[in-house]
């Protein structure tokens, strides 16, 4: 078919247009997913970012699926980019990246240990703590399941990339553990009215929150935690550092407790006098572990957005030896920056 020439100069503008049109919906590599999509200096922005960490469906994604998302992630942040990948798609696979694989090893963790597990296994344990604690048996095996969990987390979300060996995961395990079983059968020895009593597990997960923690990261509290500068350059190790990171996570840990330990004890202390609970006593642990679950996909995110994931101090607030290499090697550097976990 021969086209006349304002016919061919139609379609030859057409074609241009098409062209420039996917020229234009080429992606940018100036996006910065090195840090989240959200502004992280707001409380808002830093629950929408902990809303897609803490997602609990990312628990069902294959490996195929987590080695696809490292892959987008890592050529992009080298300049390659994955032809007709969109910018919601990058984000998706960088916030996919990032519940699977730790922040400063690059390592894919352990799943049970990922902040992605913390509602659907968290509510199961907290559900059943707050269910069978009446008796002495059921208190100390559900303190020791829940510790065990916690232990994992806790070396999986660690800041920084010093390893640990096994006396020292052992010592913070058999301290955290045991630190809550004492908690819970002291304060269940005193007797409580029935209402207190059922913050009876609350109170020791609190207590195991402050040991388990710093047990877990105390290679941290001796050697410190990489500290960097506003471009991401390591500047040294830091245990002043890791001092201020560890207690914003037992205060982020401790208050996502609340809401799951605090609200169903008492709502269920209600729904126990009325007749149909009476009647049907098996729906107890599936009504509980529900009301925990429902509490947690709000609580954990919400929690973890207290305190920035890239937290910062000042440089006079390191040790001396460390102050006088910064001003060194970096004068111009006021304010250090460092992962403090999860």
């Amino acid at each position: 078919m021969i086209l006349s020439r304002p016919e061919y100069c139609r379609a030859a503008d057409e074609r241009f247009t098409y062209r420039t049109f996917l020229m234009s919906e080429e992606l940018s590599l100036n996006i910065n997913i090195k840090e989240p999509r959200w502004d992280q200096g707001t409380f808002m922005g830093r629950a929408k970012h902990f809303f897609m960490v803490t997602d609990p469906r990312n628990v069902l994604l294959s490996s195929e699926t987590l080695e696809e998302a490292r892959v987008i992630t890592e050529n992009y942040r080298a300049g390659i980019t994955k032809p007709g990948l969109s910018e919601d798609e990058l984000w998706r696979a960088k916030y996919i990246y990032d519940s699977a694989f730790h922040p400063d090893t690059g390592e894919k963790m352990f799943v049970i240990g990922r902040m992605s597990a913390q509602v659907p296994v968290n509510m199961s344990i907290t559900g059943c703590m707050l269910t069978f604690y009446r008796t002495t048996p059921a208190v100390v095996f559900w303190q020791w399941v829940n510790q065990s969990f916690n232990a994992v987390v806790n070396y999986t979300n660690r800041s920084g990339d010093a390893p640990m060996t096994v006396n020292q995961l052992g010592a913070a395990y058999v301290s955290a553990t045991t630190g809550a079983v004492v908690t819970a059968l002291g304060l269940k020895s005193l007797r409580l009215p029935p209402i207190a009593s059922r913050f009876v597990p609350f109170a020791a997960v609190a207590a195991a929150n402050c040991i388990n923690i710093p047990f877990m990261r105390q290679r941290e509290l001796k050697y410190g935690i990489p500290v960097m500068d506003e471009n991401g350059n390591r500047l040294g190790e830091s245990p002043n550092a890791a001092k201020q990171a560890i207690m914003q996570v037992v205060v982020s840990r401790i208050g996502m407790a609340v809401p799951a330990m605090a609200i169903p004890p008492v709502i269920m202390n209600a729904l126990e006098k009325k007749a149909f609970m009476k009647r049907f006593p098996i729906l107890n642990a599936p009504v509980q572990v529900g009301l925990v679950g429902l509490c947690l996909v709000f609580a954990t995110p919400l929690c973890c957005a207290l305190f920035p994931q890239k937290s910062s101090m000042s440089v006079s607030g390191l040790e001396e030896d460390l102050q006088e290499r910064i001003r060194e090697t970096s004068p111009n550097t006021t304010t250090v920056y460092f992962n403090k976990g999860l």
